[in-house]
């Protein structure tokens, strides 16, 4: 039977859970330097086969020798692009780490109760406000991570979609990365250790 793995992708770098313990173990490609408003991984492309190779003998060493058998979980920041979301996928299936990955958004995975929810994160570009109903994103809204109006953002979220204006729907922080500090008041937080702990366990049926 399939392992669902799950790993997170950082806006610095990939995490990947441990096989024995709750414990998320990095993956740093060498080379790899952080560029403004441009996530780390487009860098990947510019290596390929050494990304993918350093990738496989990374998840080999951690899962065994049938570790291309498992399925990868891949917690994506909020503000990843169609098109991003396409190479994410293509680069770590054919890196033959796995057998098949699925995805979904930070957002996503801060709650496994609530029916439907606001989530409000930080990438290393944007601030990312998404409405999520029955674990898909209904709703989303981009604003500057250089440029934004705490107020406004707050305010948008109460109109973000048609079902958020009249029901009392919860507010989701995303702190995974330390940084929510404007917005802490806004909601419940979701402090890394907890967002490590909502993701330990994975229901892949949940991603696409």
């Amino acid at each position: 039977m399939a392992r669902t793995i799950p790993m997170i992708i950082t806006n610095k770098n990939i995490l990947l859970k441990d096989k024995d313990s709750d414990k998320f173990i990095p993956f740093d490609m060498p080379n790899v330097e952080s560029i403004m408003n441009i996530p780390f991984y487009h860098q990947f492309a510019e290596h390929l086969a050494e990304s993918q190779l350093a990738f496989k003998n990374f998840v080999k060493d951690l899962y065994g020798k049938k570790f291309h058998k498992n399925i990868l979980a891949i917690i994506i920041p909020d503000d990843t692009s169609a098109l991003e979301s396409i190479f994410i996928n293509e680069f770590f299936v054919n890196s033959d780490a796995c057998k098949a990955v699925a995805q979904m958004t930070m957002g996503q995975a801060l709650s496994k109760d609530d029916e439907r929810y606001i989530s409000l994160s930080k990438s290393s570009r944007n601030i990312t406000l998404q409405y999520i109903f029955n674990n898909e994103v209904r709703a989303r809204r981009f604003y500057d991570l250089n440029d934004y109006n705490t107020k406004k953002i707050i305010d948008d979220a109460k109109r973000l979609h048609i079902d958020v204006e009249y029901e009392d729907v919860p507010v989701y922080i995303n702190n995974f990365n330390m940084d929510m500090d404007d917005f802490l008041e806004f909601g419940e937080v979701i402090t890394p250790k907890m967002f490590m702990e909502k993701i330990a366990v994975i229901d892949v049926e949940k991603l696409k």
